[in-house]
């Protein structure tokens, strides 16, 4: 075999299954993680389709499952906190029977403990500088002395440090959809339980949740682009204006774009990008995760299966770029039904959702409403490598 080491920049999902993976197939594995420590904080991922058989090649899928948020559904609610609309988990999280819906965190550490004994894991340490030549990339850290690999992989994620490093500047390959997006962790004082309550406004909306095993609730806030998170909620209603409070506070504080990669390419002499650096569909997409699920699982077996890397590097990218397309297309058009950009369609929308329950036939229109999701998440089939 021509490629034994490989280094992974990110110990995110991707990063952490495709060390699962390399390790399995005989490679020697190193991950390099900016965070101090594993994160273990974040929002509501699913898994669809194929990534689930990929979870159950792994052995993991009873696990997976036990951590299930086992969400029962939604109220939507006014400025006063009067009840709109009630929806059913199924039809507001478009999941399938078979789908997994968990808590980011628990994911990852699910991938970290499965890894954690048989790769070498550098928290609290990026990569600075790389320079790649027909036998190896030598990597320069910020802390641990420099190093070579036979290979470089960045799952670093949308803003990719990796991509930056190899293929360029990130504004070369970022498409934003028009909005932003901030996420933390807020005390449960509404008493939820797996349930989610959403304030939806003309250009915003505002949302907490608690899923099952969780002691504290998630809060969520999609607004268009332009200001910041304070100015695009300046008086709002509800119980906007303490959950902002609270979230500003939160310890996994998250703000950002919501975002795609589009690469033209993946991989470039031996640096190859995966998951979220590579193609990230956004989280409006819902398909982050089963994305980087599969993502590592085929690159990891053209490593094993192909002479060499850059036939392996081909193989992924030719067998997972329909795939990634797929789901893609799928951010912008769910963007459209999570933010209503006027108060005519925040109408209309509230009133085809308490309409819904009532009409024949519903089960045939949520089945149509959820196929491009079904298509995108089974749009590949896994080789047994």
């Amino acid at each position: 075999m021509e490629t034994r080491t490989v280094l992974i920049s990110g110990a995110g999902i991707a990063g952490s299954t495709l060390a699962y993976w390399l390790h399995r197939h005989g490679f020697a594995v190193t991950v390099v993680e900016r965070a101090p420590r594993l994160r273990e904080g974040g929002y509501n991922i699913d898994i669809r389709g194929t990534a689930l058989e990929v979870v159950r090649r792994m052995g993991l899928l009873d696990e997976v499952r036990s951590y299930a948020t086992d969400m029962l559904g939604s109220t939507i609610v006014d400025e006063e906190g009067h009840e709109k609309a009630v929806m059913s988990a199924e039809l507001f999280s478009m999941h399938e029977e078979d789908d997994v819906e968990l808590m980011r965190g628990d994911l990852a550490k699910i991938l970290y403990d499965a890894t954690k004994n048989d790769v070498e894991y550098l928290f609290g340490d990026t990569i600075t500088a790389l320079r790649q030549d027909g036998d190896g990339v030598d990597v320069t850290f910020e802390a641990a002395p420099s190093r070579r690999f036979d290979l470089l992989v960045g799952a670093d994620g949308l803003h990719s440090r990796v991509r930056e490093l190899a293929f360029g500047p990130e504004e070369n390959f970022r498409r934003d959809l028009g909005c932003q997006v901030a996420i933390g962790t807020v005390p449960n004082y509404l008493n939820l339980d797996r349930w989610e309550v959403t304030y939806p406004m003309a250009g915003r909306v505002a949302l907490v949740y608690r899923a099952r095993q969780a002691d504290e609730a998630r809060a969520m806030f999609l607004f268009k682009s332009e200001g910041s998170l304070t100015e695009a909620f300046a008086g709002a209603g509800w119980e906007v204006p303490r959950l902002l409070d609270s979230v500003r506070e939160a310890p996994d504080f998250y703000v950002d774009t919501v975002s795609q990669i589009h690469c033209e390419n993946w991989a470039k002499g031996r640096v190859v990008l995966l998951g979220d650096a590579a193609c990230a569909p956004s989280l409006a997409s819902g398909q982050g995760t089963s994305v980087a699920l599969v993502g590592a699982y085929v690159l990891a077996g053209e490593l094993k299966a192909a002479a060499g890397h850059t036939k392996a590097f081909a193989g992924y990218e030719a067998q997972l770029r329909k795939f990634a397309d797929l789901n893609q297309q799928l951010g912008p058009k769910q963007l459209k039904g999570m933010i209503q950009h006027s108060r005519a369609q925040l109408w209309f929308q509230l009133k085809m959702l308490r309409l819904m329950p009532k009409m024949p036939g519903k089960d045939k229109m949520v089945a149509r409403i959820t196929e491009p999701m079904r298509e995108a998440a089974n749009a590949v089939a896994l080789q047994d490598y």
